[in-house]
């Protein structure tokens, strides 16, 4: 097995571990504060009537929030089998499911077979991919007008959090390995970002 498959094998486990507590999370908290931002970024950019594409969705409650905030339709990509449950669920729950198309697999391994989208999203994704420059080239091309994204700040604390993340995941034997894509790392990349795709410019938030 190569090195990605591991990868988005453990990906998927580790993340399935959490997703019940996303889910009641943002039933109890709502959006994160870069979450709101990317939204806030996307109303500049227009969202009404819009598709999406969602890429490492999780549990889907960003693309549902945006489905009841105005945009169309939505697929939402992940590795996690349970966090697409989840996500199935909230939707049927929301009365959304009929808006809503679920793929579990690597997106980068599936994106012919995925249809481009108006908006396409990345929260926190790039930082948790092995290969984030393949995982950028994909799903930018999947972007008929907005590419929007969160990546962590460039802050000693989030390094710690990821030293620390990749210590305990080797002692569980966990194949799954950040990027740490930080702020810096990704040049120009703002922490949350909508740009049309049309327009080299970027919205930042």
């Amino acid at each position: 097995m190569t090195s990605c498959c591991v990868h988005n094998r453990d990906a998927g486990r580790f993340f399935g571990w959490f997703a019940r507590r996303y889910r009641k999370r943002f039933a109890r908290n709502g959006l994160e504060p870069s979450q709101k931002q990317l939204v806030e970024g996307l109303q500049r950019c227009g969202f009404a009537g819009a598709t999406l594409l969602d890429i490492g969705c999780g549990v889907g409650y960003l693309h549902q929030y945006l489905l009841r905030a105005g945009a169309a339709s939505a697929t939402g990509v992940d590795l996690s089998a349970r966090m697409l449950a989840e996500a199935r669920a909230e939707a049927r729950e929301e009365r959304l499911a009929e808006r809503t198309d679920y793929r579990e697999g690597d997106f980068v391994a599936l994106a012919d077979t995925i249809a481009p989208a108006d908006c396409v999203i990345l929260d926190k994704v790039i930082c948790c991919y092995p290969d984030a420059d393949a995982l950028v080239h994909q799903s930018a091309g999947k972007a008929a007008r907005v590419y929007a994204f969160t990546v962590p700040r460039d802050r000693w604390v989030v390094r710690a959090a990821l030293w620390f993340g990749r210590v305990l995941l080797g002692l569980i034997r966990c194949g799954f390995r950040s990027d740490g894509r930080t702020l810096g790392a990704c040049g120009e990349t703002p922490r949350p970002a909508a740009r049309r795709a049309s327009d080299p410019e970027e919205a930042r938030a």
